[in-house]
């Protein structure tokens, strides 16, 4: 016997500049916006009947115009705001639908003048909303967000079997590129709870002593959950970024721990999350 698992269609990365000329100072908004529908739509992937299917184009265009009213003061302040007033409205103007999901990626600009900007190399912003026409659930937080050690680090102690061939150390360099999810278990200042999490993410990573990535991890996610009372949850995913040593002696140098390669791939992959005691998990394999 055959039968239909769960689905869900939507339109992925509508890439959406907002720029709010209310003043003679203008603010950009640099938005990536993802949308995830699922319901009753067993009869479109059974028999082909598309009756109760909003769109893909319909809801690029929902889009666009939710945007016109949002981070001007007239309906959205941050991408939290923007995601559920998206989720909300598709699930309650689609008969059909029961669950939305609305993920948006933020790249931020620098300010050169009242209307010029450059991109900035920072991280990238996030949130995922997901609206199943009860109670919203709101999951923010970042990616690539590049953070290096020069010292501090240590692996040493480490299972050895017959393929090991990793050196102890007491001495190395930490470097990594954090994607971070959160879940709030309330609405919240949402602006504020982002930079109060991304300032603890980043102290805890330098004020560490670190023996392994995974004791890194947990300290950034504890320092996060104890910083932001709104904060319930957090899921960490870390690659190691590894920098060698290079072997100076065929060119009759030494190397005195001041010059390293990058290799970029294969690199570890440490993930985990961290919660407030009596949280429910809920973001296994979100970061």
């Amino acid at each position: 016997m055959v039968m239909l698992g769960p689905n869900q269609y939507g339109k992925a990365e509508v890439r959406l500049l907002r720029v709010n000329r209310s003043s003679s100072s203008h603010e950009l908004r640099d938005l990536s916006v993802s949308v995830a529908l699922s319901g009753a739509l067993t009869a479109t992937h059974l028999a082909g009947d598309n009756s109760a299917v909003l769109t893909t184009d319909a809801q690029k265009n929902t889009v666009f115009a939710f945007a016109a009213d949002a981070f001007d003061g007239r309906g959205a302040a941050e991408i939290e705001d923007f995601a559920l007033l998206l989720a909300e409205h598709f699930v309650t103007s689609q008969e059909v639908i029961s669950a939305a999901r609305v993920s948006i990626e933020e790249y931020a600009w620098e300010r050169l003048g009242d209307h010029s900007f450059a991109r900035s190399g920072r991280e990238v912003r996030t949130t995922t909303v997901t609206y199943d026409g009860q109670q919203p659930l709101v999951v923010s937080g970042l990616k690539d967000l590049v953070l290096l050690n020069s010292a501090g680090s240590e692996f040493w102690g480490f299972a050895k079997d017959r393929y090991t061939t990793l050196a102890e150390t007491t001495d190395r360099i930490l470097a990594t590129a954090v994607n971070a999810q959160w879940r709030y278990d309330r609405e919240t200042q949402w602006a504020e709870s982002y930079a109060t999490a991304r300032d603890l993410l980043m102290s805890a990573f330098a004020q560490t002593h670190s023996y392994s990535l995974q004791q890194t991890l947990y300290a950034m996610g504890k320092q996060v959950i104890e910083g932001v009372p709104d904060i319930a949850e957090i899921s960490l995913s870390l690659p190691n970024k590894h920098h060698f040593e290079v072997d100076m002696s065929p060119f009759g140098l030494e190397n005195n721990g001041e010059v390293f390669y990058a290799s970029d791939r294969p690199y570890g992959l440490i993930q985990g999350t961290v919660l407030r005691d009596g949280a429910e998990p809920l973001l296994r394999g979100w970061a």
